[in-house]
């Protein structure tokens, strides 16, 4: 799995911040960011 996908989900989950929250505050919905930390959806294209 991508590096950048599991620091996602570690750095969230250490800052004890919801995938809700996280998804608000980049502007994207929590499904998204479950799939990225998942990996269903590999490619962060938000930023791309």
């Amino acid at each position: 799995m991508n590096k950048i996908l599991l620091r996602i989900a570690d750095l969230r989950k250490k800052a004890k911040v919801t995938q809700q929250e996280l998804a608000d505050s980049i502007g994207v919905s929590f499904q998204t960011i479950s799939k990225w930390e998942n990996g269903v959806n590999k490619q962060i294209s938000y930023w791309a």
